[in-house]
């Protein structure tokens, strides 16, 4: 089998199985399963085939994989069914196949008494082949079919729980934020197309070597637009924290290998036409810098242990983007891969968690103990993700992060030939302070979920098989990828990703004051708490009880909204942060920013124009049937059925017409 046709299956067979799956999901209930994992591992396996073959890409010497064919004659710019496969898309396929398959697995123990698995099932395998589309891609215009198949996902994924309102209030969200992106997005790619002459990437790249671009700052600057939705960076990051209302596996796909990330993967592979405006870089380079730095500072102050990873991922995320600022994609595709494993293997660890502990609540996990004795996988798995995240070495993290600061570094000192000198030193800068930032709110997580203090845990009963497999599969490439890096320069443009010594010792030094502090916070904070009545922090006038997993599938009510609204006095971000722990908790407020400068304006004109339309247009419709009603009963009445009163009346009216005539001809 050729390596094109194998390249076709990988996004084909995931969309069957989404298909054989909704179609068989009420007729067939044992199916359901088999078809949400069986395509999906198969498109992970072929995807790995299909990067041996490709064998590092052009990095390695071997042309990236195209090929093509005319969808339908458009008669100006055409649109073809194109495969443009280079290193970075081979690994990045292999990284969506592998997480996919882990959330298939791991849902099929997470949701077991869920009425609603065959669809969801059926949605994930969708998403997933679509994500594998724009991977693949080498036609924009395709690539911007899979684009828009993950919103409508996301959207029916998140909402996964409908019959609560904070999960329709979120799938709502994530759904306009990201379309508000995507509309600058959609012109950014007519205008690119209109340049170029052509939707094929392999074209638009030939056209940007060539100085074809007529306009390359608006064009990057309209694509940014929907990258920074897509991949939930500042300002419009606000849907991701959100969207933890759906399942625990839906979070994990979309921060670890889908959504979020294709936004990363599309400047990544379109870097040439962003690399073309001095400003474009430097606009990507701020917004970096803004969300690395916010979105750690919001991380330390959340209490639901996914809204802490959720603002963990935007911040990830930061990274990368600031590594496309400067110009290095290699570094950004290393982070994104490296990320994608271990923030997969947080999010599944904390399905367990809250599995265990039945609430989603940090601070109600610290005021217990016992977790780490009932769940020992998932405590040891969540420790290796930890650190990966916190970039200690030699964890993956480290190695990811690594290429980042060195690339800001080479740019800040060194000089680009793409991006500019200020461009390396915001995103170096940025990069040191949220590696702390991030160091101490893994920190953070881990004292409070596993080192909590008080009462006996209630159980809440054994995590299935599948799921804890699933920890071990994803904590070897937390571990290991990073110890690989020196063979996998061929699959990034020959890009040598080892970090060097002074950012490995500044960045890793962060790492551990952060980690430090945050733990000599929590012994102080964990001292006052010993002395404070447990009644005193327990009870809170918002607080709602905590459900089992168990009971929040049965109920569709999930954990994500019964979180123990009690302030902890053992927790340590209050002190780390003081007196911007407020502000940060609720996201520095930029929610109630829109809320002021967006929703209620539209909400007042929707307002004015549904009284204009009940008042003013109903009046004038309502007005017109009346007349006419009324008119209809007048000549009703006029019909009286006796013939000498029609008669009469008859002349009558002759008459007056009569004598209407002879004065009109006696005035002429």
């Amino acid at each position: 089998m050729t390596t094109t046709t194998l390249a076709v299956l990988v996004p084909l067979l995931p969309f069957l199985g989404a298909a054989a799956g909704l179609l068989l999901g009420r007729t067939a209930p044992g199916f359901v399963r088999p078809l949400a994992v069986l395509p999906t591992l198969a498109a992970a396996v072929l995807a790995v085939a299909v990067a041996i073959r490709q064998g590092g890409g052009a990095g390695a010497g071997k042309a990236p994989l195209e090929a093509a064919t005319q969808l339908t004659p458009t008669g100006s710019v055409p649109i073809d069914l194109a495969l443009y496969i280079d290193g970075f898309a081979a690994l990045v396929a292999v990284l969506v196949g592998v997480v996919a398959s882990c959330v298939q697995i791991y849902s099929t123990g997470y949701l077991r008494g869920d009425p609603r698995y065959p669809s969801y099932a059926a949605l994930v395998s969708l998403f997933t082949s679509a994500m594998l589309l724009v991977v693949y891609s080498g036609d924009l215009m395709v690539l911007l079919v899979g684009w828009e198949i993950m919103g409508i996902c996301s959207y029916f994924l998140v909402g996964h729980y409908w019959e609560t309102p904070e999960a329709r209030a979120a799938s709502l969200k994530a759904f306009l934020v990201t379309k508000l992106g995507d509309v600058p997005f959609l012109i950014g790619l007519f205008a690119l197309a209109a340049d170029a002459g052509t939707f094929r990437i392999d074209g638009v790249l030939r056209t940007v070597a060539d100085g074809g671009l007529g306009n390359p700052t608006l064009v990057a600057l309209l694509l940014l637009a929907g990258v920074v939705g897509k991949s939930a960076q500042f300002p419009l990051h606000t849907w991701l924290p959100d969207a933890m209302a759906g399942p625990t596996p839906v979070s994990a796909l979309i921060h670890a290998a889908t959504m979020v990330a294709a936004g990363i993967y599309f400047v990544a592979r379109l870097l040439p036409v962003f690399a073309a405006s001095t400003a474009a870089l430097t606009v990507l380079a701020v917004l970096a810098a803004i969300t690395m730095v916010g979105s750690a500072l919001a991380a330390i102050a959340q209490d639901d242990i996914k809204r802490v990873l959720a603002y963990s991922t935007i911040g990830q995320l930061g990274y990368m983007s600031g590594a496309l600022a400067v110009g290095d994609r290699g570094a950004a595709v290393f982070h994104l891969i490296s990320h994608g494993a271990f923030k997969a293997l947080l999010f599944l660890g904390a399905g367990v968690i809250i599995h265990a502990a039945g609430t989603n609540s940090l601070a109600a996990m610290s005021r217990t103990h016992g977790l780490v004795r009932r769940i020992p996988d998932a405590y040891w798995t969540m420790t290796v993700g930890l650190l990966a995240l916190a970039a200690v070495p030699p964890f993956a993290g480290f190695f990811s992060k690594e290429s980042v600061l060195v690339a800001a570094e080479h740019t800040a000192l060194d000089g680009s030939a793409t991006a500019p000198g200020a461009a390396g030193w915001t995103v170096l800068l940025a990069g040191l302070v949220t590696a702390l930032l991030t160091a101490a709110y893994a920190t953070r997580l881990w004292l409070l979920a596993f080192r909590g203090r008080g009462e006996e845990a209630p159980d809440h009963g054994k995590q299935p098989l599948s799921m804890n497999a699933v920890l071990w599969l994803l904590a070897i490439p937390s571990l290991g990828l990073g110890l690989t890096v020196g063979r996998l320069a061929g699959w990034f443009d020959g890009r040598d990703l080892a970090p060097n010594l002074t950012t490995s010792v500044l960045g890793t030094g962060a790492a551990l004051v952060g980690g430090l502090v945050t733990y000599g916070c929590w012994r102080h904070t964990t001292a006052l708490a010993a002395r404070t009545p447990l009644g005193a922090v327990a009870a809170h006038p918002d607080a709602e009880p905590a459900l089992s997993e168990a009971e929040a599938i049965e109920t569709h009510t999930p954990a994500y909204g019964n979180i123990a609204a009690a302030p902890d006095p053992a927790d340590p971000g209050r002190l780390l942060l003081g007196p911007l722990h407020r502000h940060a908790a609720a996201g520095f407020h930029l929610d109630a920013l829109y809320h002021h400068l967006f929703v209620r304006p539209v909400s007042a004109a929707a307002g004015l124009v549904r009284f204009l339309d009940r008042e003013v247009v109903d009046t004038y419709v309502r007005g017109a049937g009346a007349g006419t009603r009324r008119l209809g009963a007048a000549v009703r009445r006029a019909q009286t059925g006796n013939v000498q009163t029609y008669l009469s009346a008859l002349l009558a009216g002759s008459v007056v017409l009569a004598i209407a005539a002879v004065l009109v001809a006696a005035g002429a």
